[in-house]
């Protein structure tokens, strides 16, 4: 598990650059503006740029279009955890900073106890079972929302969510951006004090001690907030599709 991901070492173009407008609710370009009726929350100073992190080795292609990526569909059951409504805005980058519908969001991550779907694994192998795996595609708006849990941890990373987005086209023709998201330490403390998680023990790797998240992450912090026995998050991306 510890060789899940490797920091991205070559320098991106213009087409695979991200733009983020920070970790919770909407923020703005300097001099963009949205659409009436669109979400809305105080502008950000600048823009900031951030670079694509590595995708690793469990992203798999399941086609799996759903919001709640809970349960595995093969068998009905329900992964255990602290609920997660997750919610993506996307934009496209440019003078009207317009919401960007129809692209393809997917998300993935490992369960409770650290382990992924689908995968064969030196430590688990779980091949044909596709828990926390789906995509949605984006409404006028932008938004894409998912149903999924908190994430555990595993051995060599910090607690962490991979997100893919695509878009128009086909073969070379599709826009493709991967990315991941994190969690503030503090409150990863608290989630997994609590069952299921807290019988793997405590994690060996915090955000500071990430290879990954040092390539940026700090850019990528999700900011959830407690909704009675769960949380949601959400975070609004401007792509550069030029």
């Amino acid at each position: 598990m510890d060789l899940d991901d490797k920091p991205v070492g070559r320098l991106l173009t213009r087409r695979e650059v991200l733009v983020s407008f920070g970790a919770l609710g909407l923020a703005f370009l300097t001099a963009c503006s949205l659409p009436s009726g669109a979400e809305r929350s105080s502008p950000s100073a600048a823009c900031v740029v951030r670079p694509e992190l590595t995708e690793g080795p469990y992203f798999v292609d399941e086609d799996l279009r759903r919001s709640d990526i809970r349960t595995d569909p093969t068998d009905g059951t329900r992964k255990e955890g602290l609920r997660l409504d997750l919610s993506f805005q996307l934009m496209q980058l440019g003078a009207a900073c317009e919401p960007l519908p129809d692209a393809r969001v997917d998300v993935w991550h490992c369960d409770a106890l650290g382990v992924y779907s689908d995968v064969s694994d030196p430590n688990f192998d779980t091949i044909g079972k596709k828990f926390l795996r789906g995509y949605q595609l984006t409404d006028e708006r932008g938004v894409a929302r998912f149903v999924t849990i908190y994430p555990g941890w595993y051995s060599g990373r910090a607690v962490h969510i991979h997100f893919k987005v695509r878009y128009g086209g086909t073969g070379s023709g599709v826009y493709d951006f991967t990315s991941q998201l994190f969690f503030p330490d503090e409150l990863t403390d608290q989630v997994h004090a609590q069952p299921p998680y807290a019988s793997k023990g405590q994690r060996d790797t915090r955000n500071a001690q990430d290879a990954i998240y040092l390539q940026g992450g700090d850019q990528l912090l999700l900011k959830p907030s407690r909704a009675g026995r769960s949380y949601t998050a959400s975070i609004a991306l401007a792509l550069d599709l030029s």
